[in-house]
């Protein structure tokens, strides 16, 4: 039998998970054609710093594994949203940074986004919002 914090764990697992799946299918939906939100996630990683990362940058600060960051540059070098090139320092690494392209990618992928965040916050009011964010940013802290 499941004890109660145990039984609470269980259910503030099952609401983000699901509220994870739900808010992933929603944007999905708004992004250009072709765009995933790991992708639009790498572009706004880019975007809101300056300069290049390496592969392993990025990838540690979202928390993936190596191979699925190569993955996902990949398709977005494809795609023409970023550039990498090997760092003249060191022959080992690569630096990526983000082209015109990624850059208009990910405005593009904003102002679709705009309006479903925007109603989410409506729908639950500003308030609300402030409340729970605290408690979000320190859950994910934790976690990390």
């Amino acid at each position: 039998m499941i004890d109660e914090a145990n039984a609470l764990a269980v259910m503030l697992l099952s609401e983000i998970l699901t509220t994870d799946q739900l808010l992933r299918t929603r944007l999905g939906r708004v992004l250009p054609k072709g765009m995933e939100i790991s992708h639009f996630s790498v572009l706004n990683q880019l975007a809101s710093q300056s300069g290049e990362r390496t592969p392993a940058q990025l990838a540690k600060s979202m928390h993936l594994t190596r191979g699925a960051m190569t993955n996902t540059l990949g398709k977005l070098e494809w795609a023409g949203y970023i550039h990498i090139r090997p760092d003249w320092d060191d022959a080992r690494r690569k630096l990526v940074s983000l082209s015109p392209a990624g850059r208009a990618a990910r405005d593009a992928a904003l102002v679709g986004m705009e309006p479903v965040i925007a109603g989410i916050v409506s729908d639950m009011g500003s308030d609300k919002i402030r409340t729970v964010l605290p408690i979000i940013r320190e859950l994910r802290l934790k976690l990390e």
